[in-house]
């Protein structure tokens, strides 16, 4: 009779073993593709790799889980008490998953940012109608963005993987800086058109990003258009490329000076708005007191 009993304590004892030795092999082969995984991804995003060691333990703590669970169905004596216990911390469980359910939701959104990579950091980039600003740092909760006024925005990674982003800076950092003028409708157009040229392609920051054809096709290194009529101005756009968007910034503060100057001195007026205002100079009281 105690040979009987000894057979399944043993076998059991050998089903636990050979399961925790299973969970440690397989713990241990998914940690070193992650960590590969995650060294590659860190060095397209360009942050320390150390900020996502989560992710390394998280997936131990699941496959170790998976095997007590595992232990726990297959040994009868377990199973009937895991039952119990799971019975009485049901309760408990429902609340801590609720409780966690937005921390969760940034960590996903964190990993799909790892694995998709919609933007970098160092990376331009506006996040819904929020200011525009830089990447400083991306970690499985949040991401920092500094913006020009030297502010940190510290957004949930479920926020803003919701957002729609535009990213300056993904692909191809050169940018189409659009600089509007507005001149009046007696102005001469055409020399307003050829100094917002001029003016523009003499700034050191303009960049001449024409291909091969648009220059045996005479194309312009900038092109200004009429983009329209306002109530006391014909507005025109000129089109001046740059080699990131912080430049294109301070080109664009440059140039609007420098038009207005130029503009000036070629008597081109920039309008502003006119307001006419009638005086009515009528006493009907005087008709009433004239006496026949």
């Amino acid at each position: 009779m105690k040979e009987i009993f000894t057979i399944p304590i043993v076998k059991y004892t050998i089903i636990s073993a050979a399961t925790l030795v299973a969970a440690f092999v397989i713990s241990k082969i998914f940690r070193v593709l992650i960590n590969r995984f995650i060294r590659a991804s860190s060095k397209n995003l360009r942050v320390d790799p150390t900020q996502f060691n989560f992710l390394k333990n998280a997936v131990s703590f699941f496959v170790f889980t998976g095997a007590v669970i595992f232990i726990f169905y297959t040994i009868p004596m377990l199973k009937t008490l895991s039952l119990t216990m799971f019975a009485g911390a049901g309760i408990l469980t429902a609340i801590a998953l609720f409780a966690s359910q937005q921390a969760f939701s940034n960590i996903v959104s964190g990993v799909f940012i790892v694995i998709f990579k919609p933007f970098r950091v160092n990376d331009v980039i506006d996040v819904g109608s929020l200011p525009k600003g830089r990447v400083e740092d991306i970690t499985l909760r949040h991401t920092v963005i500094r913006t020009y006024e030297n502010r940190r925005m510290i957004i949930p990674n479920s926020v803003i993987s919701s957002e729609i982003l535009i990213n300056s800076s993904i692909v191809d950092e050169t940018i189409c800086n659009f600089i509007e003028v507005g001149i009046s409708y007696d102005s001469d157009i055409d020399k307003a058109m050829e100094i917002m040229q001029r003016v523009s392609m003499n700034h050191p920051d303009f960049i001449d990003n024409r291909n091969e054809e648009e220059k045996l096709d005479k194309v312009p290194p900038v092109i200004v258009r009429v983009i329209g009529f306002g109530d006391s101005s014909v507005n025109l756009r000129a089109f001046v490329w740059t080699r990131d968007h912080p430049t294109g910034f301070n080109l664009k503060t440059d140039l609007y000076k420098a038009f207005k100057e130029e503009f000036d001195q070629n008597g081109i007026e920039i309008p502003f708005p006119y307001r006419t205002i009638v005086y009515k100079n009528t006493q009907p009281w005087q008709d009433s007191s004239k006496t026949e």
